[in-house]
């Protein structure tokens, strides 16, 4: 017989149902600052974003957007593990490249007056700017792919269509002595690779 004074954890549909109510609550408010929060951790909640941005719950896809939006605006990285925090509990979850995906770009201008701003998955739309910087990391299939900054360490991955729209507005400005290509936005130049070595990374 279970001591009456043993608290019961909550199962999993509970816990889901905690963390919807409170981030429905703190999202009414705009984007909650989970940054000040510091609950207690929870232990580890069975939910995965997948490197193609699609979030699973139990092994299924959560085919709500706007939950899954919703889930977003509570997401913290501490550590470089990722959680679902509200002011009461934290919670870990899986993500296996980044959280989000930059799916549509707008440009302004050209050149160095060019300014470029990037729709999330979740809807969120980011400037690409000194405070969201685009960085490029080296692919599995020899080419580039780009992140973008979005908020508070967590970054966005840009889809391959808009790598190359970003490909093609590129050009050669000298870094620190050298060559290098990349793309202008919001008055800084982020570099994507060595002139040298541009074409062979495209």
């Amino acid at each position: 017989m279970a001591n009456q004074g043993q608290k019961q954890e909550p199962n999993p549909a509970q816990r889901l149902d905690s963390l919807t109510q409170a981030a429905g609550g703190a999202a009414a408010k705009g984007l909650p600052p989970v940054h000040l929060w510091n609950p207690p951790f929870c232990g580890d909640l069975d939910m995965r974003i997948a490197s193609d941005g699609t979030w699973f719950y139990l092994g299924t896809p959560i085919g709500r957007p706007a939950l899954v939006k919703l889930f977003s605006t509570i997401l913290k990285r501490e550590d470089g593990k990722y959680f679902l925090v509200t002011p009461v509990e934290k919670v870990g979850i899986r993500v296996d490249d980044v959280p989000f995906l930059a799916v549509e770009m707008e440009q302004d201008g050209e050149g160095a007056a060019r300014k470029l701003r990037f729709r999330t998955n979740v809807d969120d739309w980011v400037p690409c700017n000194g405070d969201h910087r685009l960085r490029f990391e080296a692919a599995a299939d020899g080419g580039l792919t780009p992140y973008l900054h979005v908020r508070a360490d967590l970054w966005a991955k840009v889809t391959r269509a808009l790598y190359y729209d970003l490909v093609e507005m590129g050009e050669i400005r000298v870094v620190d002595g050298r060559e290098m290509f990349g793309v202008m936005s919001g008055g800084v130049f982020f570099a994507m690779a060595d002139a040298a070595q541009a074409r062979e990374a495209v």
